[in-house]
């Protein structure tokens, strides 16, 4: 009686924070498309929108943080149900730093509201982000449903955003060759481009969690990045 009485009280836990993994991951997927957009409409308003908002997705993990390291001291889990644990700490640390990701994004755009425009680049970033939204939407999906088939398939569409990345990345270079004047706003725009390239990583990496999950090990096949380029975003950011 006394075992089943811990049982039921664990699920009530791993209930709530699920629901808060599932309210974070929708805010992180707003702020994505947010940015995207602010970024193409040149809207500084909808820009400081996301940026503010971060300061709440960083609280949801530090309330997830906090619950799951109580479920582990007060629930004693077993090896099972501590790999729920672990993969939902390990979902809200990369969900947090898409959310970064989708910030810094937004603090771009407002410098690059205030620069000439390049031709399509917005709108081809929009595209980039969105891809990364329906993949982070579809990871959580994943996540709830403990589905490793849709888990695998997001994996496999990171390629698709790498792609993406790097074709960006030769028409900035285009650009900039083409009229000096170019080369401070395709800086910036290559920034994005390599941020939602960095969001999708993290997205994988939430889509790994749950193969972890289901099966008790990590995809077999190490992924193989397309991105040829070195720069990190995280070292260059704007303040």
């Amino acid at each position: 009686m006394q075992d089943e009485h811990i049982s039921s009280a664990f699920d009530r836990d791993l209930e709530t924070v699920q629901a808060l993994i599932m309210k974070m991951g929708g805010m992180v997927e707003e702020a994505i498309l947010n940015a995207a957009i602010s970024l193409e409409s040149r809207d500084e308003e909808l820009a400081e929108k996301v940026r503010a908002g971060d300061k709440a997705i960083d609280a949801l993990e530090e309330q997830i943080d906090e619950d799951t390291a109580r479920i582990i001291a007060l629930r004693a889990p077993t090896a099972i149900d501590l790999r729920v644990i672990l993969t939902v700490m390990k979902i809200a640390s990369n969900l947090e730093r898409i959310g970064d990701y989708a910030k810094n994004m937004a603090k771009r755009t407002t410098v690059l509201s205030q620069l000439t425009p390049i031709n399509g680049a917005a709108a081809s970033l929009r595209r980039m982000a969105r891809e990364t939204e329906r993949m982070l939407r579809d990871a959580l999906d994943a996540y709830i449903q403990r589905d490793e088939k849709l888990a695998l398939e997001v994996i496999a569409r990171d390629h698709d955003v790498d792609q993406m990345y790097n074709a960006l990345f030769r028409e900035f270079l285009t650009f900039m060759m083409e009229d000096p004047r170019n080369i401070t706003p395709c800086m910036h725009l290559h920034f994005i481009a390599k941020n939602t390239e960095r969001m999708g990583d993290h997205v994988t990496n939430i889509a790994e969690q749950v193969v972890y999950l289901v099966t008790g090990s990590f995809p077999e096949e190490s992924r193989l990045k397309s991105d040829k380029t070195s720069v990190d975003p995280e070292t260059s950011q704007v303040e």
